[in-house]
């Protein structure tokens, strides 16, 4: 609670993007430096079978989690599933230095399945606080700024690379930079603890993000089961099939075109590259005129030309060489690098954007937290299907034109029916959901809590429970009553609470 009293002038630590900025430094410290890894090519390691394998682990198992970790995050909370997922990026970066050292090729895929289980939870964690926490007019803005601290830890960790890389004239990675990436990745265990729960996060329209702590597991077990009953779940399923898909394709290219400090620069570039994607899906999602709907739309549209465009680009290039090609290892400083460099830069631009219109997607869906942890996970894991499919095509040798054209097409086909959920989107779902201001609370539910500027507790009364019965039929609406005792209700009271036993994130009665 201390820490949700926490302000700065009119700065409030319990404010959305206060928590998404700290998530987003969790992301730095772990996935960024995991990106920048990744971003060397074959993981730094010259051996792209053993990459592809241990990735193709960590995807299978990151898919299978992923459906399950929204549920766990719902019921352990955001800390401790944050905690419990950083720390597989440790033993993975660990894992390739002792494959650099030792050559224990075992342990880098046991590492890769456990990354896989501990990166779902991540993510799930992350999604519910980045889609949930900012009001529904930031959320564009909201993933622009996750994606931009995120980044900036693939940017650093490229940094660290480049500096001990620059004057390396070796093919893979020396083991400093392993060292290096391992130490941060460490700290990420900690940070996630500065995380509040959704309860102690109030919005700066004075709406609280959620009244409950965490959900039953009963309850999440419900949840979980109706979430595959919404058609715009199934119909978002290529676009978060086809979102990491093309990864495996450009990592490999990258290695087999470009020598180890070039991959180096590479990764840095192309952190850039997806901090600028951020910022351009970001902000037209948020400013583009009309109201949310449209906006989307537009959005959609803006993104579909970025992939046309660049892809085209990617097509031109990849029609030039194969996999039976004489390897030209460039250098930064050969001429004919230039142009790959640029286009691996854009590639990740059009990533960026792409990202962020399945976040947004998912987010216009619904506000609630728990909902919202349960997509992020459903998404992660679909996600790593398919990139666990497309490492599994790069290691039995499949044509690069062929692996391109693939991935091309997934994104193609998944473009459509991310604008037909669009379509069927709600204006607002505050409303529908009941969004629940601090003046409805009582002074014991967010007492010591730091709320917004003109906002202010009611505190003439408590909140036990939220409900009133404006429509018993359609069992929707608040119910609000006064703080009593299980044994002092009145028969309205008791009403009232049958009522919350069908509301699966209200609290309950002491």
């Amino acid at each position: 609670m201390k820490l949700a009293s926490l302000t700065l002038g009119r700065l409030r630590y319990n404010s959305p993007w206060a928590q998404v900025a700290m998530v987003g430094f969790v992301c730095f410290c772990s996935v960024g430096m995991f990106s920048a890894v990744g971003g060397l090519g074959a993981g730094g390691t010259e051996d792209v079978q053993l990459s592809d394998t241990a990735n193709a682990v960590l995807y299978a198992c990151f898919a299978i989690m992923g459906f399950f970790a929204g549920s766990v995050n719902n019921i352990l909370g955001p800390r401790l599933t944050l905690s419990l997922g950083a720390s597989g990026y440790s033993l993975y970066i660990g894992a390739l230095w002792s494959f650099q050292v030792h050559g224990t090729r075992w342990f880098l895929i046991l590492a890769g399945a456990l990354l896989g289980i501990s990166a779902a939870l991540l993510w799930s964690a992350q999604g519910s606080i980045m889609m949930s926490y900012p009001s529904e007019k930031d959320k564009g803005r909201a993933f622009s700024l996750f994606w931009t601290i995120f980044n900036l830890g693939n940017l650093t960790g490229a940094a660290i690379a480049l500096g001990i890389e620059y004057d390396s004239t070796l093919p893979a990675v020396s083991t400093g930079v392993y060292i290096a990436f391992l130490v941060i990745t460490l700290t990420a265990i900690g940070t996630s603890w500065l995380i509040l729960p959704p309860h102690l996060v109030i919005r700066n329209d004075g709406t609280l993000v959620e009244l409950a702590s965490a959900v039953t597991p009963k309850e999440e077990f419900k949840a979980f089961i109706a979430l595959f009953k919404d058609w715009r779940v199934l119909a978002f399923f290529p676009m978060a099939f086809s979102s990491n898909y093309f990864y495996s394709y450009q990592g490999s290219i990258e290695t087999f075109l470009f020598d180890g400090r070039t991959r180096a620069l590479i990764a840095l570039l192309t952190g850039i590259g997806a901090i600028l994607g951020s910022i351009i899906v970001g902000l037209a999602l948020d400013n583009f005129p009309g109201n949310r709907r449209k906006r989307a739309l537009l959005s959609c549209g803006l993104v579909t030309l970025l992939i046309l465009a660049i892809w085209i680009g990617g097509l031109v290039f990849q029609l030039k060489f194969t996999r039976e090609s004489t390897r030209p290892i460039w250098d930064w400083t050969q001429k004919p690098s230039v142009g790959p460099i640029i286009l691996l830069m854009c590639y990740y631009i059009g990533d960026a954007a792409y990202q962020g219109l399945a976040y947004y997607t998912m987010s216009a869906m619904t506000n609630d937290p728990w909902k919202l942890a349960r997509l992020a996970g459903y998404y992660k894991g679909v996600q790593s299907a398919g990139s666990a499919v497309a490492f599994a095509m790069d290691a039995v040798v499949t044509p690069y034109l062929a692996e391109l054209l693939v991935s091309w097409l997934l994104l193609l086909v998944s473009l459509p029916l991310c604008a037909y959920i669009f379509q069927h989107t709600r204006e607002s779902n505050y409303e529908a959901e009941h969004a629940i201001t601090v003046e409805e609370v009582g002074i014991d539910r967010i007492e010591g809590i730091a709320l917004p500027s003109g906002h202010h507790v009611n505190e003439g009364k408590t909140l036990e429970a939220v409900v009133v019965q404006q429509d018993m039929e359609s069992k929707h609406a608040l119910v609000r009553g006064e703080k009593v005792r299980v044994g002092q209700l009145t028969s309205v009271e008791q009403g009232a609470k049958q009522v919350l036993a069908l509301a699966p994130h209200a609290e309950g009665y002491e």
